[in-house]
């Protein structure tokens, strides 16, 4: 069973494949992320993210996910060296480096909660996994390529875990490397593999931020594997990466 809704601007999808019912799991999924959209989007006023910046990202009065939140991207910024930001110049809250893997992992929590085995829930691209799609396979998640949403860059091979890409060919130059205060621009796309959603977002940003150094960095923070694309086509791997044999060949001739 499929189910499709949008949330914070973008599509959603829950793909289930259990047997068991599964609609009250997915309503209580998509309830999280729409919460989270109202609590955090900085396109609306009644926002408590809008509300925090209007007092200059004063947290006196913030709710405890609002604190979580700035805790996990701080956390970021400080070990990836500043390069990773939440914070703009004027005081105020940059969180959407954090929020939507932080959201879909609480939500992909919620369908385990609801007793679901094997599912795919896909925020805009972001993916979590659990179980299999059927007969025991890993599930295959797709890379699109930089240059074009009509291309494949590689499909990885996922068995529980989660693959966040970043990237600046949907949003333009929005990643900026907060060492320098301008957009990073060193790389095309960063996707990381991770245990969970919330570690593979944080890291995606992050290396997309650092730069091609960030891929090792990423696998001792917390990534399974990553895989970046360079400016000048190239592809660099670091971790563990399991490719699906449509287009493992492919992706590894390319590898550095």
């Amino acid at each position: 069973m499929r189910y499709l809704e949008t949330v914070m601007g973008i599509p959603m999808s829950i793909d289930v494949r259990d047997r068991a019912e599964s609609s009250i799991a997915a309503r209580r999924a998509f309830r999280i992320l729409g919460e989270a959209d109202r609590r955090f989007s900085a396109y609306r006023s009644d926002s408590e993210l809008s509300r925090i910046n209007a007092s200059g990202g004063d947290l006196t009065a913030a709710s405890e996910e609002f604190r979580e939140v700035v805790a996990l991207g701080s956390a970021t910024a400080e070990a990836s060296g500043g390069a990773f930001r939440i914070r703009l110049p004027d005081g105020t809250w940059d969180l959407d480096g954090v929020v939507k893997g932080w959201a879909a992992d609480r939500a992909a929590r919620e369908l385990t909660a609801c007793g679901l085995a094997d599912y795919c829930l896909n925020a805009g691209g972001d993916v979590a996994v659990s179980g299999s799609p059927g007969e025991g396979r890993p599930w295959n998640v797709a890379v699109r390529s930089p240059d074009s949403a009509a291309e494949v860059l590689a499909v990885l091979s996922v068995t529980g875990g989660a693959v966040a890409t970043s990237g600046a060919y949907e949003r333009g130059a929005h990643i900026v490397d907060g060492r320098t205060g301008v957009a990073a621009d060193s790389l095309t796309s960063a996707t990381v593999v991770a245990d969970d959603l919330t570690t593979a977002d944080l890291l995606a940003t992050a290396v997309f931020a650092l730069g091609p150094s960030g891929a090792a960095w990423a696998v001792s923070h917390g990534a399974r594997g990553v895989l970046v694309a360079g400016t000048d086509g190239s592809l660099l791997g670091a971790g563990e990466l399991v490719f699906a044999s449509s287009s493992a060949s492919a992706s590894a001739g390319r590898l550095r």
